[in-house]
């Protein structure tokens, strides 16, 4: 298998798939946005529907993204999102730590979760300091037990907990009330408002897992004391701001992933443009050349450096943030502007750039996050394929009721990549 004949620019707008909204006269944020790149694009190819990770399974980013890069994972396979974004953000990580994906979160006087995510934008220097307050401070039962606090961007952070005389094990629940532990993938929970940390309980009767299950218990209380305590957080309550009162743990892991590198697995230079840290983790876990390309929103600049890729490599992978945080936010008013602002910045400067004789663009989404939900869910997401030797299927847009009568059908997460590649080879 050669793919070296061809050249692919694949983008993921992370959770750009949604419901119809009553904001937006029960129109879909792709459905009401003013995309004429976009229209241009999927007008110029064929679209189609897919499942991310499966039926029934609204999922993490971490494992929608490889599936969506083509890598199909058992539930006892995956190493968890914690170990991926501890790779992502360079943690000193190796096999029997314990890797977690925190959130920073702002409790109220009776301990109910009031933001998962204390305000989302946090400054480095309060979490950055509320972490290292943290790994000062705490005193594990067992005295060969430390902890790693990594804030990453926002309200994310990163944990690893190490204990020098025994193995950790990833067979445990979550604190994060929002995602349920399912065979080491996060997956989201349809809960209510009235949420609390839970106890992380163990999943397996072993000595390990019950071990374990008390470090992140003995974490979980001692972290909400200290940070109830600092002075970080008298600050923010005087500036209005919400406390960093507690962190939801999700996603346990205690082993490096053992996967084939991208390159390997579809015959291609593979390259990417990512920001967030469970990005760059798979990045590295897969073995694929990371371009700098600006912030999360340097929208031209990734234009720009996707289309440049293509002189050297043939193919590359850009994930776009945006659309996820409206979603999350319930905004359908700002994801649809979202869209719009990708359109002309984004896709505006790609189309601009490259040769669509020669270069094929490949669009997506790693899962639906509808605003209605605030939340990931199971909905199937639109997939399009364009280039100009590529046949159009009749369809001109790229949007959840048009992607049901494409041509490509309804596809799995994981076939995305190698069904494109020979829908490319077919026709060129």
């Amino acid at each position: 298998m050669d793919n070296s004949n061809i050249h692919v620019i694949y983008v993921l707008l992370d959770g750009v798939g949604d419901l119809p909204h009553p904001d937006l006269d029960g129109k879909t944020p792709l459905e009401a946005a003013n995309t004429p790149t976009l229209d241009k694009i999927a007008s110029n190819g064929v679209i189609g529907e897919v499942i991310s990770v499966g039926k029934g399974i609204a999922p993490e980013s971490d494992i929608a993204v490889f599936n969506m890069l083509g890598y199909k994972f058992d539930h006892a396979d995956y190493a968890g999102r914690g170990v991926i974004e501890a790779i992502g953000v360079g943690t000193d990580f190796k096999d029997g730590d314990l890797a977690l994906r925190g959130n920073f979160s702002t409790l109220d006087e009776n301990d109910s979760i009031i933001d998962r995510r204390a305000g989302r934008q946090i400054a480095k220097e309060d979490a950055d300091g509320i972490a290292r307050e943290i790994e000062t401070k705490i005193k594990f039962s067992d005295p060969d037990t430390s902890v790693a606090i990594s804030p990453t961007i926002g309200h994310r952070v990163t944990i690893r907990i190490r204990t020098e005389s025994q193995k950790l094990s990833s067979k445990i629940t979550n604190t994060d009330p929002a995602y349920s532990n399912v065979g080491g993938m996060g997956v989201a929970k349809n809960v209510g408002e009235d949420l609390k940390i839970e106890k992380c309980l163990p999943i397996e009767d072993t000595d390990d897992s019950k071990f374990t299950a008390n470090v992140v218990n003995e974490f979980s209380e001692q972290s909400t004391k200290i940070m109830k305590d600092s002075q970080i957080n008298k600050k923010r309550k005087e500036q209005d701001k919400k406390e960093l009162s507690c962190i939801l743990l999700r996603d346990a892991g205690n082993k490096y992933p053992d996967v084939p590198p991208i390159n390997e697995k579809h015959a291609m230079q593979f390259s990417c443009i990512v920001d967030m840290p469970v990005e760059l983790g798979i990045s590295d876990v897969l073995k694929m050349k990371a371009f700098e390309a600006g912030g999360l929103t340097d929208y031209e600049e990734k234009a720009r450096v996707a289309a440049k890729a293509m002189d050297s490599q043939n193919a590359i992978y850009v994930h776009l943030k945006g659309p996820d945080e409206f979603g999350h936010d319930g905004d359908a008013i700002g994801k649809m502007k979202n869209i719009e602002e990708i359109d002309q910045r984004f896709f505006k400067t790609l189309v601009e750039n490259i040769d669509s004789s020669k270069v094929a663009i490949m669009i997506s989404a790693d899962h639906s996050t509808p605003c209605i939900n605030k939340g990931h869910s199971d909905d199937p997401v639109p997939v399009v394929v364009s280039a100009d030797f590529i046949k159009n299927d009749g369809t001109t847009r790229m949007t959840e009721t048009q992607a049901k009568k494409g041509s490509i059908g309804l596809i799995q997460g994981a076939e995305v990549v190698s069904k494109s590649i020979e829908l490319i080879k077919s026709q060129i």
